[in-house]
């Protein structure tokens, strides 16, 4: 698959611009660049903000793309999934019902 997504993935729902994924990959970009700062001798906070900042976006952007090809996964296996259980739904019986009471044991304390 690779790091395009097919035809079939733009019916998706985009995901959101903040996504856990963009966040992580921000972080790590600024603090690659703050890091490399350090590294150099630099104060790690004022010097090289364009950088700083343009690792961040950079991590953002692939943190975004990253959603979309995660979601476009997820989608694919689960709709795979429900198609086999709706083939094959000799495997997927629906359980017995029970009460509490039947699926607990009786309490007694031990002293």
């Amino acid at each position: 698959m690779g790091l395009s997504l097919p035809d079939e993935a733009k019916g998706l729902p985009p995901p959101g611009i903040v996504n856990r994924n963009s966040v992580w990959l921000g972080a790590i970009g600024w603090f690659s660049a703050m890091f490399h700062n350090g590294i150099n001798n630099r104060p790690p906070l004022k010097s090289g903000v364009h950088r700083q900042a343009l690792f961040a976006t950079i991590g953002w952007f692939i943190g975004y793309h990253l959603s979309k090809i995660e979601n476009y996964t997820y989608a694919k296996r689960d709709h795979e999934m429900i198609g086999y259980i709706k083939l094959h739904p000799e495997h997927f019986a629906p359980k017995e019902k029970r009460t509490l009471a039947e699926v607990v044991e009786p309490f007694h304390p031990v002293r």
